[in-house]
């Protein structure tokens, strides 16, 4: 493919020098900036009262689009050890998730006809909220996950788990112990893959030779259509489209099958896969559908993600106006959830306890703590009832019904709430 100069580098003193290492799947320098969102703290590094006056590190959050495969994608500044092996995020609180991950098991029963002579390896398993499911009907599986405090609720919850970074070494362990997968999964784990090829190769060595990959993960097309930023933090390391995740599976022998478009995380692929040398399973035409409409949108061109950095910037001008005139007015705004968009969105937009009194949030994981950066303070939900605020900014607003519908009561004083994404909106 050729590329198309429309997003140049910048000429600043910021962004001139080449940035560290090359493209993550395919090496080719990076040199084309989607949208720089400053300077931010790891997203999931939630403080404790004693660390609120100790220094914070902070790193670039740079997001540029490789001109060859066409990833976008971050540069790493900080090792795999530091970020997930003690982890503040466990799945198993929000019920639309665990919803969508048992219709997920009774489709994946269901179409692969999978019994207690088969087995399921979920790959980032978190704290078993979805092998549980598979638990439960007595078909045996393994969870890896390499938070060791996340695994560890896992395994008491009756989940079997490896407490291990995923990639060929432990690929190559577990299939010499007879261990592959009939149907090896992972939701929302691809963008977090510190080495790419050496995951994606593991993935290979672990499937069995008719086995089946499902993988999920946000569409790109869906974050710069419905200007979705704030997913964007140093955890993730990679954003795909339909066409680079395609390219990443074909490097390493496996076929992009099929494909199912869900609603999850603001609009998701779930993504199927097997061995090139298994053909009894055809390219779906849904799947050719979908490559197709990412042609004719243009991802694998540079223009495609030019006008994305002024939508950001906007929202932030928006957010802000709408904070500042609330102030202004004597009026009371709090937030609901801890989520990593949320500290993306706050520290991009430089809003702190001034404009948020405060946030709330489920997990009692983070109750207690602190945002990173912004160092708001997080409570449970009942803060809400408590302190009867005018408005209620939503940050997992991928959720934004659930909560809704959970803290409905906050009508009852003329409550109103705030979603930032894909524009700030506020509910009549």
């Amino acid at each position: 493919m050729t590329a198309v100069s429309s997003l140049a580098p910048r000429a600043t003193p910021e962004t001139t020098s080449r940035p560290r290492g090359g493209c993550r799947c395919c090496g080719a320098p990076l040199e084309h900036i989607v949208t720089d969102l400053g300077m931010s703290p790891l997203c999931e590094s939630y403080l404790r009262a004693d660390q609120l006056n100790a220094m914070e590190p902070f790193y670039p959050l740079v997001v540029y689009v490789c001109d060859q495969c066409f990833l976008v994608q971050l540069q790493e500044y900080v090792g795999r050890e530091e970020i997930f092996r003690d982890y503040a995020y466990f799945s198993s609180y929000s019920e639309s998730w665990l919803d969508h991950c048992r219709r997920y098991t009774d489709q994946m029963v269901q179409q692969l006809g999978l019994s207690r002579q088969h087995f399921v390896v979920e790959v980032a398993s978190n704290d078993g909220y979805l092998l549980q499911n598979f638990v439960r009907r007595g078909i045996p599986c393994l969870g890896i996950e390499p938070a060791r405090n996340v695994a560890a609720v896992a395994v008491a919850n009756g989940v079997p788990t490896l407490a291990e970074f995923f990639g060929v070494d432990l690929a190559n362990q577990l299939a010499a112990e007879g261990k592959q997968a009939d149907l090896l999964l992972g939701k929302n784990v691809l963008a977090q893959v510190h080495d790419l090829n050496d995951f994606v190769a593991g993935l290979k060595i672990l499937l069995k030779p008719r086995g089946t990959i499902t993988i999920e993960f946000p569409h790109l097309i869906r974050l710069i259509a419905e200007n979705q930023f704030d997913t964007i933090y140093h955890e993730h390391f990679s954003y795909f489209s339909f066409l680079s995740a395609k390219a990443v599976l074909a490097a390493h022998g496996l076929t992009l099958f099929d494909v199912e478009e869900v609603p999850t995380h603001g609009g998701s692929l779930r993504v199927y896969a097997r061995h090139d040398a298994d053909t009894t399973r055809p390219v779906t035409e849904r799947a050719h559908r979908l490559e197709e409409r990412e042609i004719s949108a243009g991802v694998a061109t540079l223009p495609y993600y030019a006008a994305f950095d002024a939508r950001v910037r906007n929202v932030k001008r928006q957010l802000l106006s709408f904070l500042i005139s609330a102030r202004a007015a004597g009026q009371t705004v709090v937030g609901y959830g801890a989520p990593g968009k949320g500290n993306t969105l706050l520290n991009y937009c430089g809003i702190r306890t001034d404009l948020l009194d405060y946030t709330v949030d489920r997990s009692p994981h983070k109750q207690g703590k602190f945002l990173p950066g912004t160092h708001i303070p997080i409570y449970g939900p009942d803060r809400i009832f408590e302190t009867r605020p005018d408005y209620v900014l939503i940050l997992p607003w991928n959720l934004k019904r659930e909560i809704m519908t959970q803290m409905s009561g906050i009508r009852e004083w003329g409550g109103r709430f705030v979603v930032p994404i894909p524009e700030v909106t506020v509910s009549p």
